[in-house]
């Protein structure tokens, strides 16, 4: 029974109306001196400008010419129409297989994403709730194989990938990448304070097998950081350049190689290039307005229950 319920049986509806809004009017002051100061907002400012000044950069570039990039480091202020005709361009060019290049660069970040989100959510559950030999050892040596730079694993890998016969296939760059390392460490994390024991315990009570405990039970727990794990895989997998620069041709690209194609021998169109760039980055704008808001959502919702 709540205290204004107490209130309103021992001394009245009034005074049980008088505590109910000192309460409110405690709680409302509580909330005002826990928010932001002006301090908070300025340095919260000078980040996003910093963030977001590469990309403006970015745009004033695609929306000029070379003859005025040539003459002025800062051609103009403000981008103008003639962006969308640099979009044209490089969606038009023969000299390079635009849409070929998108379809492989969705197929290859929804992919290696969603095979991450899922093995990386069994993996750091069984590492963070079950009990086997041998869990604390291999999580160490999970963990121990982040420190190791990608690039010593190239020349391996590339002979591999040509014995079976994959080089210049998408599949080459999406096997490689269906398990992370960070993902099982960022899962394990999560889960270990996030999934309750009382909850698996219900579960099997019930006469849950694993399969259905981990589906019903522990996905659901998992699912801000699992959404924040696939954002982050699947940007990562969009502007991945190192490996699909060597596996791949120009035959079967990705979009961070269009790009580069887009640079002539000895003359670069710095407006066409930013252009490309900007196009290739705009999808993940895109994602992020409109699912970036349901993320945080997601995580605040997900730290208050753990």
């Amino acid at each position: 029974m709540s205290s204004v319920a107490v209130t309103a049986q021992t001394a009245g509806k009034g005074a049980a109306r008088a505590a109910a809004r000192r309460r409110d009017q405690g709680k409302a002051s509580r909330s005002a001196s826990r928010r932001p100061g002006w301090i908070t907002y300025t340095l919260l400012g000078i980040a996003l400008v910093i963030s977001a000044f590469p990309l403006y950069f970015t745009l004033l570039l695609g929306s000029s010419d070379p003859v005025a990039i040539a003459q002025n480091a800062v051609p103009q202020w403000l981008p103008d129409a003639s962006l969308f005709q640099q979009f044209a361009t490089v969606i038009e060019s023969t000299q390079i297989n635009f849409w070929k290049a998108l379809l492989n660069s969705v197929v290859i970040a929804v992919t290696v994403s969603t095979s991450v989100v899922l093995f990386s959510t069994l993996a750091g559950y069984s590492f963070a709730k079950l009990s086997f030999r041998g869990r604390g050892p291999l999580l160490v040596f999970v963990i121990a194989t982040m420190a190791v730079p990608t690039q010593l694993g190239v020349i391996p890998l590339y002979i591999l990938m040509s014995e079976i016969g994959w080089i210049g296939k998408v599949q080459a760059v999406i096997i490689p990448g269906l398990v992370a390392a960070f993902g099982v460490f960022w899962m394990t994390q999560y889960l270990s304070e996030a999934l309750p024991y009382e909850l698996i315990e219900a579960a099997r009570v019930d006469g849950a097998s694993m399969i259905r405990t981990f589906w019903s039970v522990a996905l659901p727990a998992a699912r801000p950081a699992a959404a924040m794990l696939g954002l982050f895989t699947f940007v990562q997998q969009w502007t991945n350049f190192f490996w699909p620069s060597i596996v791949l041709n120009q035959n079967n690209p990705t979009l961070p190689l269009v790009v580069r194609s887009l640079q002539a021998t000895y003359f670069v169109d710095h407006s066409l290039v930013m252009g490309g760039i900007f196009l290739v980055t705009l999808p993940l704008l895109v994602i992020f307005v409109f699912v970036g808001r349901q993320l945080v959502a997601g995580i605040m919702a997900g730290a208050v229950k753990g």
